[in-house]
């Protein structure tokens, strides 16, 4: 007898570079897929390069696919936190512009109360304001082929990347780690 397909949910953010956020949440046990696309404009199928100019109004974004008996959406939240600069309004790191914001798209109001809840500890355990929107999920559009998994495909080239956007230094001036 096959084994029931585990019911799956989605979650959406924006964390700046997609690159970086992909290669974070595909890590978290109970993670099915993560892809790297565009939300949150104005356009339908937006490309890369219409995004980068910061024209669309989408944000560079993953959606996660999970298995909610395996990973809470609290967790993927509590991953996403630790992975941005939540105080950033202008982008993250050297990406600037309203493309690279930080923004949780929610799916279901559970996931807006969640986001809302986690939102709220962030700010007060940072004593300071936190620019990351709380927006309700519209259309996501995969990215082209040669986003996804872009750290896996050019290793080289991705920690090029992320280290001359001085990611890792930064994330722990904020949290700690």
């Amino acid at each position: 007898m096959e084994s029931p397909k585990p019911i799956t949910a989605r979650a959406i953010f924006a964390g700046g570079c997609f690159w970086c956020m992909q290669a974070e949440f595909e890590q978290a046990p109970g993670v099915i897929s993560v892809t790297a696309g565009y939300t949150g404009g104005t356009i339908k199928n937006p490309t890369y390069e219409e995004v980068s100019s910061g024209a669309t109004g989408h944000a560079e974004a993953i959606e996660v696919v999970y298995d909610p008996a395996k990973i809470a959406y609290v967790t993927l939240l509590d991953i996403f936190w630790s992975n941005i600069d939540p105080m950033d309004a202008g982008g993250q790191l050297h990406d600037r512009g309203t493309q690279y914001r930080t923004a949780i798209f929610y799916t279901t109001d559970d996931q807006r109360i969640l986001a809302e809840t986690s939102k709220q500890k962030v700010e007060d355990k940072l004593k300071k304001p936190i620019a990351t929107e709380i927006s309700k999920a519209d259309e996501f559009y995969p990215a082209e082929d040669y986003h996804q998994d872009y750290y896996k495909k050019n290793p080289i080239r991705f920690k090029a990347y992320e280290l001359g956007s001085g990611r890792e230094e930064h994330l722990k001036e904020i949290w700690g780690k």
